[in-house]
């Protein structure tokens, strides 16, 4: 009998954790359905594919979809990367220079493009891995085998977004971690609108 309450104890915390898994690819999926807006801070760690080198950036997000962010990173150096639905524009404020490329060229199987696109699946495999941290983590593949991006891992607390991390072709990995999530909330038009400072170098990248 103890044997056997053992058995069905172990099967039972499986099948909790087999469902739990599940449940946060179904986050995701909501996620990209209902969240038509939203707004973070985030704290993102770069780390060397050896883990010795650490670079550590912070600032805001926010997006609307489809195919509207922008990034906003405030310390140690200002950037802003702001995406208008048409064109993605890079801004670095201490060189005074802006990096611009057409959407269709830019996003793809990128992380942005998960998080404020409209179809997840279009672009990557979807699959449950393994709660840790606290959190409820989804693996996303790219589909495409030749993309800037190795593997990532989208992490929600509950049905919320907390957590971001991606390995990209060269073995560097990122971290981001987010705070303060709000979705569905309004965001003026010109969030998403990008001037070109006066005297800004203009790059057009291919």
């Amino acid at each position: 009998m103890m044997r056997l309450n053992r058995l069905l104890s172990a099967a039972l915390l499986a099948f909790v954790a087999g469902a739990a898994r599940a449940d946060a690819v179904d986050a995701l999926r909501e996620f990209v359905r209902e969240a038509r807006t939203g707004r973070a801070a985030f704290t993102q760690t770069v780390s060397s594919p050896d883990g010795l080198r650490k670079k550590t950036s912070s600032g805001s997000f926010e997006f609307a979809r489809p195919d509207r962010f922008r990034f906003e990173y405030r310390k140690p150096f200002e950037q802003r990367i702001v995406a208008d639905g048409s064109k993605l524009w890079l801004y670095d404020v201490d060189l005074n220079q802006v990096t611009v490329r057409a959407m269709s060229q830019a996003l793809g199987d990128t992380p942005v493009a998960l998080l404020a696109g409209a179809a997840p699946d279009k672009d990557f495999e979807l699959s449950a891995a393994p709660s840790s941290d606290g959190l409820d983590w989804v693996q996303a593949r790219p589909r495409g085998k030749d993309g800037p991006l190795q593997a990532m891992r989208i992490g929600f607390r509950g049905k919320t977004l907390a957590a971001l991390e991606l390995v990209d072709a060269f073995g560097q990995r990122s971290s981001l971690r987010f705070t303060e999530m709000a979705i569905n909330l309004p965001l003026a038009d010109p969030t998403f609108r990008f001037t070109v400072p006066p005297g800004a170098d203009v790059i057009a990248a291919p």
